[in-house]
């Protein structure tokens, strides 16, 4: 008797860097021919390798309106809100308020662990192993797998989570 098929998918929290430059320079540029930006700071600054990201501006007001338009530019991208946390918010040079944010692109330790009970508690004939930096999900039953996936979307999680390998 042959046995069948197991299907799974890969779950991470990979980010494409490029992608993410790509939004921070289409920001730019937006913010620089704005008019209600003309004439005072206003700076977005991205740090791939320490995986942060900087707004610099006049006032709160300001970093929200640079925010909303560097989100519009990460959603058209497919980059996922949740890549971002505010780390600290402080007062800068020259009366400026500066915003940092940490890019997120894994999976901690404490919500790798979520993401298992979370699958476990679903009660399916699948399995969750946590391989490092991502979790692989198997199953004989492809709906059993897609029942994980939209479970897992629904879930209000810090990191941005991307389902790749499916097979």
């Amino acid at each position: 008797m042959a046995k069948s098929k197991e299907h799974q998918f890969d779950i991470s929290a990979k980010l494409d860097m490029q992608e993410m430059k790509n939004a921070v320079v289409q920001s730019q540029k937006e913010i620089d021919n704005r008019y209600d930006f003309k004439g005072i700071t206003k700076e977005i600054e991205l740090n791939q390798g320490g995986k942060t990201l900087v707004l610099t501006s006049a006032s709160d007001n300001k970093i929200d309106a640079m925010k909303d338009i560097l989100i519009s530019k990460m959603n058209k991208r497919e980059i996922s809100i949740n890549s971002l946390e505010e780390t600290k918010s402080e007062d800068s040079s020259g009366g400026n308020r500066k915003f940092t944010y940490k890019i997120i692109d894994s999976i901690e330790k404490d919500e790798a662990k979520t993401i298992q009970t979370e699958i476990k508690s679903l009660k399916l004939k699948v399995t969750a192993v946590n391989q490092g930096d991502e979790i692989r999900v198997s199953g004989k039953n492809i709906d059993d797998l897609q029942t994980v996936m939209s479970h897992l979307k629904s879930l209000d999680l810090k990191a941005p989570l991307v389902f790749d390998n499916f097979r």
